[in-house]
């Protein structure tokens, strides 16, 4: 084993790359800093067991600051989940990591919900579903968060109550839904990635939709990237794509409600791996008295919240998580409404502000959940 990695491609030329600038460490928003420089240096030195036994490995958030900011363009998150498939594979994986894969084959999901709940968010609304409609313009894929996390649940009512109030043809998976396969994916179960993913094919051939809308920036991201079988005849785009375009369109019309101030939160799975920001901002300066105001680090150079490469189901001390000091970042700004575009955001950073004892006078929100909140009756 010792060797091995020097031999397989791409992550031996990635290693030769590598100048040991230390870029990536002082990019990385954990709080172990050193964390993609020491796992380079143990392997440089064929230390690979002290690799696979060292919990830096797991800290990644696969935000890829590290692999922007790289002058050699090391992408270091591919080869933390090299490392992650060695340590899967061995079966020398944590508790909860295990739980996590085990939940995904089982229920479909990393929340351990059965199949029969996923529809738990809309029981108040009637929302068209593909297995009796058989087809329409749209398929909003709703995702796993969204589906059971109580307060993530109120994206995707928001967002079908949006889609209702422009009149779009939509229709969703409902209990036939499974995860897109990130979670698999970002924590090196590349086995169970594949699996779900082609039960994702199979399901969405049974039905006939022209465009996939995605709660989650890492459904978008994968569903984009890695299902080239679906995105070759379907066009996917993350729900504020989508939105900013119904703007365009003169789809909505907007309350004469409140002056606020909002900070708006770049997740990293928008912004970082696709480039995607000014769509969210589009959406919110199009709503009347909301006053956008940026903190110091936005679109590709955000911070990340914490939430992502499987760390949202992680334990560490709360006050040392990469979302707190996001959320100072985001309360220098004075906000009203922190908004966000990516279920793992709002979660890690309501949890933030909750933490930094600001809840009565800040609020964490989904774009979703504000554009849905001043649309007119």
């Amino acid at each position: 084993m010792g060797t091995s990695i020097f031999q397989e491609q791409p992550y031996a030329e990635y290693l030769r790359k590598c100048i040991q600038c230390g870029i990536c460490s002082g990019s990385c928003p954990t709080i172990w800093e050193n964390t993609p420089r020491k796992i380079v240096e143990l392997i440089k030195s064929r230390l690979i067991e002290d690799v696979l036994r060292d919990s830096s490995i797991w800290m990644c958030t696969s935000c890829n600051t590290c692999g922007l900011r790289c002058p050699r363009k090391i992408l270091m998150s591919d080869l933390i989940n090299y490392l992650r498939a060695i340590v899967v594979e061995e079966g020398k994986i944590a508790g909860i990591i295990q739980r996590i894969l085990v939940s995904l084959f089982r229920y479909g999901n990393p929340w351990e919900q059965v199949e029969s709940r996923r529809m738990d968010w809309c029981k108040e609304a009637d929302v068209k579903v593909f297995s009796h409609a058989k087809k329409a313009d749209v398929l909003y894929f709703v995702g796993c968060t969204p589906s059971y996390d109580a307060r993530a649940q109120g994206i995707a009512r928001s967002i079908t109550y949006i889609l209702k109030k422009a009149k779009i043809d939509f229709a969703v998976l409902g209990t036939e839904e499974k995860c897109c396969g990130d979670p698999a994916k970002r924590l090196g179960e590349e086995g169970l990635f594949e699996h779900l993913k082609k039960e994702n094919i199979s399901l969405f051939k049974k039905y006939r939709f022209k465009k996939i809308i995605t709660s989650s920036p890492h459904c978008f991201t994968v569903l984009t990237k890695h299902y080239p079988e679906l995105t070759e005849k379907i066009e996917v785009q993350h729900y504020t794509q989508f939105l900013a375009e119904l703007i365009d369109e003169n789809k909505f019309s907007f309350k004469n409600n409140e002056e606020l101030r909002v900070t708006y939160h770049d997740p990293c799975f928008l912004s970082k791996h696709n480039k995607i920001t000014e769509e969210p901002r589009k959406i919110i300066e199009s709503i009347p008295k909301i006053e956008l105001v940026e903190m110091k680090r936005v679109r590709e150079n955000s911070f990340c919240c914490g939430g992502g490469g499987g760390r949202i189901w992680m334990e560490e001390p709360l006050q040392e998580r990469p979302s707190i000091k996001r959320g100072l970042e985001a309360l220098s700004t004075n906000p009203d409404i922190v908004a966000v575009a990516c279920p793992f955001c709002l979660i890690m950073l309501n949890d933030a502000i909750s933490f930094l004892n600001k809840k009565e006078n800040v609020t964490v929100k989904d774009i979703s959940e504000i554009i849905a909140s001043r649309l007119t009756a």
